[in-house]
């Protein structure tokens, strides 16, 4: 069944081909601005008269002359220079209310599409060995709203987390597992790496101390690495070999707390150490490295780069001889992707191990890529590198601006990675649609990417071309305006930030039912701060940054998770005061056959009810959640003056029906929406 609005597009677009004899005719139909000039607005008649060069009020008023509109509205008016004004009719709101109520729960009038495509969707994209912060929480939940969305219409959906679990990740992850080695066979487990965290980043701004100390790491790292060999020096038999066989049996919560610190260690002391060129930089190789000079050189300050083994072991890593490295990455990234999805569970995200494709996934493909590319004349070497250039792009200096697959170490990078990802998705998962949910910073990388793609024909199955769409955010800043951050400057942990949710929230539950079981208490309270930290976000244009504050986010007035989950209880609790009455809900609703919307807080109800797949559809439309959140807003607010002007339980029985069915409605549309598309639990009572 199409909605008011498809249908009301329809015909006024017909009517307006047969008036002017023109084609390509759009009614363009909106919701109506302001309630004084009805339910929606037809505006196109405004554009096809300037096409035409005549009178747009005249055309419009000749328009509406041969309407046919009297099954879902009032007579249509012509306002101002050519709008016309449509009011719908309150027989037409009370079928339709009567239609949704007799459909599957599930459904509320929204149509599925009739051209179901498949539909690749890239989001969250965490990194091994790093818990996922603050910046993680917009890709997570939005690219989870569209997935949802989409799959309400009927497409097929394909979840893709695209992690951060090779190249330099790789790298940083085993040389921190080596400290991790070293502090327990050399240092007696001193944790020497979190004492000297701390000095890195006390020192950051004071170049002397800065200096000192990493000279003094440098001198311990060479002592450490000089004494872990047996046959080659550097070949790791005497300590880190052992060690990265033994991982396996230790306790995995152990190593993900270590190796998160470890992380951030071997970050600052490269960082550190590479600006006293202490240590050769990712950035650069030396002319003396040599393919053979063994497998296991780690890189030690001030022999070895970083780049030299990341190197090595991207090229190495499924040899046999590497087997122990191998095993600890695996088993670095399947604790780091348990952690990830124990946040994905709490969020109520629909991510699974199943959906991860992570950048290793691709490895093998990466070097014939290159080649591939090379070999069309599509990419080819520019100061060594190899870079592809789209049209269209330019340095500042305006100089053509390179797409840079391969650097001139032979490393590959995210563009490397990104290219095959999609010649994967297209060829293998057979995508019509592919949609990647970053930040608003990606943008120019999505857009080279993508021109690149149609360069090589990569964008194109079957002769058909393939949507390839960037949907971007803002980003979460604090209240100071600025990114946010911890009051150390870093950023802010994604467990953190819900611990602290649920533990305001318990506040909330306290203050409103603090006679529930403490049980009961903290379930709710787990739902309204996760609730509230979804929402808040999903309430945002997300195109715009916005700025976080509990306060706000859990206040229980506005267009926030509390207010919306409160509406919820406030309807179901209808229900429970029913009982009482001796008002057997079930029973008068099936019942039901006709409806009575003649009090203007019913009716206006009812008409933003009907109007539920509307807003369903803008969502999808530009994938905003806050086209859904602005329309469950104010279903929330009519509901309220509807109760308080309208008696429900204690109304006549010729109207209780009517009011019975409106309560029934408004709690499966703000639970629907609430649960079904934002991925926001509801509760029953608050």
């Amino acid at each position: 069944m199409k909605s008011a609005i498809d249908i009301l597009n329809e015909r006024i677009s017909a009517v307006m081909v047969q008036v002017t004899g023109q084609q390509d005719c759009a009614a363009i139909v909106r919701p109506a601005t302001d309630p004084k000039f009805g339910d929606y607005q037809a505006n196109g008649v405004m554009a096809l008269a300037k096409r035409m060069k005549t009178n747009p009020r005249k055309l419009a008023e000749s328009v509406v002359e041969q309407l046919d509109l009297g099954d879902l509205c009032e007579p249509p008016e012509v306002a101002g220079p050519g709008f016309i004004n449509l009011r719908l009719k309150p027989d037409y709101v009370a079928s339709e209310l009567l239609r949704i109520a007799r459909e599957d729960e599930d459904h509320l009038g929204i149509r599925t599409t009739d051209t179901p495509q498949t539909v690749v969707v890239d989001f969250s994209s965490p990194n091994i060995a790093k818990e996922m912060h603050v910046g993680h929480l917009r890709s997570t939940i939005i690219g989870d709203c569209i997935c949802r969305l989409l799959e309400f219409e009927g497409h097929h959906i394909i979840r893709q987390n695209h992690i951060g679990d090779w190249g330099t990740a790789l790298g940083k992850v085993i040389v921190g597992l080596w400290h991790m080695c070293m502090d327990e066979k050399r240092h007696g487990s001193s944790l020497y790496y979190v004492n000297e965290l701390e000095q890195l980043k006390a020192q950051k701004r004071n170049q002397e101390g800065l200096l000192t100390l990493c000279q003094k790491i440098r001198d311990r790292h060479e002592k450490d690495w000089e004494e872990d060999f047996e046959h080659i020096r550097g070949d790791g038999e005497r300590y880190f070999k052992p060690f990265l066989q033994d991982l396996k049996n230790r306790d995995k919560s152990e190593i993900w707390e270590k190796t998160t610190v470890l992380y951030q260690y071997v970050n600052l002391l490269e960082e550190s150490c590479g600006a006293f060129e202490l240590m050769i930089t990712t950035r650069k190789k030396r002319e003396s490295q040599r393919e053979d000079e063994g497998p296991f050189e780690y890189p030690l300050i001030p022999y070895e780069s970083l780049s030299r083994h990341v190197t090595a072991m991207l090229q190495k890593i499924d040899d046999e001889d590497n087997r122990q490295e191998k095993d600890a990455w695996e088993l670095i990234s399947e604790i780091s992707l348990t952690y990830c999805d124990e946040i994905y569970r709490r969020l109520n995200v629909e991510l699974s191990m199943r959906d991860v494709r992570g950048e290793s996934f691709y490895r093998r493909l990466l070097a014939p890529l290159v080649k591939r590319l090379k070999q069309r004349g599509i990419a080819k070497i520019s100061d060594g590198a190899v870079c592809a250039f789209p049209e269209g792009f330019k340095t500042k200096e305006g100089e053509p601006l390179p797409f840079i697959i391969q650097k001139s170490d032979g490393a590959h990078l995210y563009a490397t990675t990104d290219l095959a990802a999609l010649r994967y998705r297209v060829g293998k998962l057979k995508a019509d649609k592919i949609i990647y949910v970053t930040d608003t910073r990606q943008t120019q990388h999505f857009d080279m990417l993508f021109e690149v793609a149609k360069m090589a024909g990569w964008n194109r199955r079957d002769g058909e071309e393939v949507e390839l769409k960037h949907v971007t955010f803002g980003s979460v800043l604090g209240e100071n305006g600025k990114p946010l951050k911890t009051r150390s400057g870093e950023n802010v942990k994604l467990k953190d930030l819900l611990d602290e949710a649920v533990e305001c929230a318990k506040a909330v539950v306290e203050e409103k039912n603090p006679g529930l079981k403490p049980r009961e208490k903290r379930r709710i309270a787990e739902a309204v701060g996760i609730g509230a930290v979804k929402y808040a976000d999903y309430s945002n244009n997300r195109t715009s940054d916005y700025v976080f504050s509990f306060e706000r986010m859990l206040a229980m007035d506005g267009n926030t998770a509390p207010y919306m989950q409160y509406a919820y209880a406030r309807v179901k609790s209808i229900e429970r005061k029913a009982e009482s009455k001796s008002v057997r809900i079930t029973d008068e609703l099936k019942e039901i056959a006709s409806l009575d919307l003649s009090e203007p807080a019913e009716l206006d109800l009812g008409k933003h009810l009907v109007r539920y797949a509307e807003a369903v559809e803008v969502a999808v439309a530009d994938y905003r959640p806050h086209s859904l959140t602005s329309y469950l807003y104010e279903l929330a607010q009519k509901f309220s003056a509807f109760y308080t002007n309208c008696p429900v339980l204690d109304a006549p029985p010729t109207r209780r029906p009517t009011r019975l069915l409106l309560c029934e409605l408004t709690a499966r549309t703000i639970g629907h929406g609430l649960s079904k598309l934002l991925g926001i639990a509801v509760v029953k009572q608050m």
